[in-house]
């Protein structure tokens, strides 16, 4: 049953991520629309997804699944993610007709299913495997991502400043970062979600207070940034719902669970604990998960994270699928009344554009920089020289690879230049 479970959840992780209806890296979320609006290659997103995912597999998921039976959703999903944008596909209508893209859902399907599969029954063996290398970069690797989720709460700042004025940018700025530190002081979980939710309540306060005096009420019919985006995700639903209930199932079998916290409690045989600390752990993730979710229309794989807390109180699998399926359609239909009304003001429509741009500045400045700390671990110096260098470089050519995956691309070559260097002597690790 473990097995099936598993590579069911994993073929269905890698099919969405292909199709961009969902994907698990919160880092990830918002790069998505990049490839999905027609701004980046697939390659080049597959790039910034392994990146951002497979040291935390190698270094993160799969040692701490290896603590008991129970799989660490890390281990899979953040898997699924890079196997799902690798392979190809289509955005557009009709794409089921273009062999191309068919083949790539079924392919990431295939896949993501043999990729569960092998995680249930070769941990360990996947560890030793990228152990053997002469310097194993993987671990240096998973510190690639945490920039972007930092830098990621400040595009409401920026998307301010671009619209509104300078000053009223400034102003978010600073409340940004003393509700981050005030959350964080407070011993708060997701410090950095509730700042970007303050972030967003400030962008909304001045586009209500910037609605020019004697303006009609906004015409509801037009389609706008959030409502879109929330649409797409309201689409998907039926696709979402079925994620929902499978990972509903895993947990309530105790195959998979949300955090290394539960895990332990879980396999200690307190269930009532791993219960209690999946609600904590999934409203502390609401502001994050529901706002890079929204802006980007992608939703997340494991949803707010209460579809863990659903399928553990649930008395059965069958009506823990149930349960799943009904909670996280809940969740991610919620998107669609906060995107009506964050578009229901003509100051956030008027701003759409600028929030597009703000949130592609910032994910371009914090991959770059999370590439140069992933890279400068691997190989001190030699990472940053690296990394800058395959920067100014695309920079010079006409920025032939988008902003946004110089870095990450840089930072894996990193990695690969300097196992290759190591064999032939030219490289020596620091002791």
């Amino acid at each position: 049953m473990k097995i099936i479970v598993v590579a069911i959840a994993g073929a269905l992780g890698s099919a969405l991520a292909n199709r961009g209806i969902a994907v698990y890296h919160d880092g990830l979320r918002p790069i998505m629309p990049e490839l999905i609006e027609g701004r980046m290659k697939r390659a080049e997103l597959a790039a910034i997804s392994f990146g951002l995912s497979f040291g935390l597999v190698i270094g993160f998921g799969i040692p701490f699944s290896l603590t008991s039976s129970i799989i660490l959703v890390h281990s899979l999903w953040l898997g699924t993610d890079i196997i799902g944008t690798w392979f190809p596909g289509s955005f557009e209508k009709g794409w089921m007709k273009d062999k191309k893209s068919l083949w790539g859902f079924v392919g990431s399907l295939v896949a993501g299913g043999a990729y569960g599969a092998l995680l249930v029954v070769g941990l360990q063996a996947i560890v030793t495997l990228f152990e053997k290398l002469p310097i194993n970069f993987f671990g240096s690797l998973g510190s690639l991502g945490d920039p972007i989720l930092y830098a990621f709460a400040m595009f409401p700042a920026v998307a301010v400043a671009m619209q509104f004025g300078i000053g009223k940018g400034l102003i978010t700025f600073a409340v940004t970062i003393l509700a981050r530190q005030i959350a964080s002081v407070a011993g708060l979980s997701g410090a950095d979600g509730i700042a970007l939710a303050v972030g967003v309540l400030m962008l909304m306060g001045f586009a209500i207070a910037d609605k020019p005096k004697g303006e009609k009420k906004a015409d509801t019919s037009m389609q706008t940034l959030f409502t879109e985006r929330a649409n797409r995700i309201k689409g998907n639903l039926p696709y979402i719902a079925i994620m929902g209930a499978v990972y509903g199932v895993a947990c309530n079998l105790a195959i998979m669970m949300e955090g290394p916290q539960s895990i332990t409690a879980l396999a200690a045989g307190d269930r009532a604990a791993a219960t209690s600390i999946t609600v904590a752990r999934a409203i502390s993730f609401i502001p994050l998960k529901a706002m890079t979710s929204l802006t980007s229309g992608v939703f997340a794989i494991d949803g707010f994270g209460f579809v863990a807390t659903a399928g553990l109180l649930s008395p059965n699998w069958i009506i823990a699928a149930v349960a799943g399926a009904a909670v996280m359609s809940l969740e991610a239909y919620s998107l669609v009344f906060i995107g009506k009304l964050l578009d229901k003001f003509p100051g956030v429509r008027n701003a759409a554009d600028n929030i597009r741009t703000s949130m592609t500045k910032l994910l371009e400045v914090a991959t770059l920089v999370g590439s140069m700390i992933a890279a400068n671990a691997m190989a001190p110096g030699l990472g940053f020289l690296v990394v800058a260098g395959a920067y100014v470089l695309n920079e010079i050519t006409g920025t032939r690879i988008v902003r946004m995956a110089v870095g990450p691309i840089a930072a894996i070559f990193t990695g690969i230049l300097i196992n290759v260097l190591a064999v032939v002597g030219l490289y020596i690790p620091a002791a």
